[in-house]
């Protein structure tokens, strides 16, 4: 099961960054309105890892807060994609994934490796 935490401030994303240093941060930037981005949605949530069960990946919606979307963009230069999985350490961006993609089977590679 997935652990989704909701990005919902600017403020919480200066917070995720500096995380980094100690961890990998994941970010699932969403649209509600895309049908790409629903069916990415729901296959994350019934293809997640049980090993992964209890990591925590930060929700964001973009029609709500488009402004965080483009703050991280401008953070890790990624450009802005929907949907588009972002994971961060030490402060830059050590993988991104968008539309069709985004799988958990890629996540899990870049946090726990093969």
């Amino acid at each position: 099961m997935l652990n989704w935490l909701n990005l919902t401030e600017i403020n919480q994303l200066e917070d995720l960054v500096e995380k980094t240093v100690n961890q990998k941060v994941i970010i699932f930037k969403h649209s509600t309105r895309c049908s790409i981005s629903i069916m990415v949605k729901d296959r994350l949530e019934r293809n997640w890892p049980k090993d992964l069960e209890n990591q925590k990946i930060y929700y964001l919606d973009l029609l709500n807060h488009r402004d965080i979307s483009n703050a991280i963009a401008d953070k890790t230069g990624i450009e802005h994609q929907s949907p588009q999985v972002v994971i961060i350490e030490n402060g830059i961006c050590i993988f991104s994934a968008n539309h069709n993609f985004i799988s958990a089977d890629a996540i899990k590679n870049v946090l726990i490796g093969n």
